[in-house]
């Protein structure tokens, strides 16, 4: 097959584990995702996404498509949607999208975003890329997503799963991260003592097989933001997380990284 690209055309659209409706979402694409396009069936496309190498099997009808010019022209897709509540696109039949923060503007210009062919005004002040990184920053857009309901695979405001917080509030703030809280893991440098901890590090829980299942953002070096249920702070120390809802610890610490 000769090599296809593609691009999210809809607000969010599930990537499934397997070419089925009935398959569990893996992950999200958010409007404005690029992706390459490496299998097809009659109604299904296997993807892997640009931005974090994550592959799914997406709705073929959920994509619009793209050259090999435009899916390599990077800076067409710098300028995201911010961390606020309401962010509407309007299409040029008066339709309209609402984003979730993350989701990418592709080759935004004078207030207006394309796909294709295709124009949509934006009603928003958007985010470029000039984002400069900071802990205060960091732990700003954190808390901004407090309360948002777990969700397995989420990546929007209605729903978000533990890696998929963390790695859209970096991706806020300029850090790329990958999507799974196991990759996430390998990147970034160690922190080696809790009270070393500055607000945006990012701590890492285990199970008892030693696979890291969880992560989530310090606010420092008593406090962390996580999904977990929703988007909440919890009690933390150096044995892990301690939730007082139920009592008792809930995730065991494995390593805490730096990304700033």
């Amino acid at each position: 097959m000769e090599q296809q690209y593609g691009i999210c055309r809809v607000a969010v659209a599930a990537l499934r584990a397997e070419p089925s409706d009935k398959a569990e979402i893996a992950s999200q694409l958010l409007f404005g995702d690029q992706v390459e396009i490496l299998e097809q069936t009659d109604k299904w496309l296997f993807i892997r996404n640009a931005y974090d190498g994550y592959e799914g099997w997406v709705d073929f009808k959920q994509l619009g498509s793209l050259s090999a010019e435009q899916y390599a022209a990077r800076h067409y897709y710098d300028t995201l949607v911010p961390a606020q509540p309401l962010n509407v696109i309007t299409a040029a039949d008066g339709g309209k999208y609402y984003l979730s923060p993350g989701s990418v503007l592709p080759a935004y210009e004078n207030g207006c975003c394309y796909l294709g062919k295709d124009k949509f005004n934006v009603s928003f002040l958007p985010q470029g890329p000039d984002a400069q990184a900071s802990t205060e920053r960091i732990s700003a857009t954190a808390l901004f997503f407090q309360n948002v309901p777990y969700q397995w695979g989420g990546r929007t405001l209605f729903g978000i799963d533990c890696s998929g917080f963390v790695q859209t509030v970096f991706k806020l703030n300029g850090i790329k991260l990958k999507r799974d809280a196991w990759q996430q893991a390998e990147q970034g440098s160690t922190v080696d003592f809790l009270p070393e901890v500055q607000p945006g590090d990012v701590a890492f829980f285990d199970n008892t097989e030693g696979r890291i299942i969880h992560v989530g953002i310090l606010l420092n070096a008593n406090e962390i933001i996580h999904a977990s249920g929703k988007v909440k702070i919890d009690a933390m120390d150096s044995e892990g997380i301690y939730s007082a809802e139920l009592g008792r610890y809930t995730h065991k610490l494995r390593i805490i990284k730096r990304f700033i």
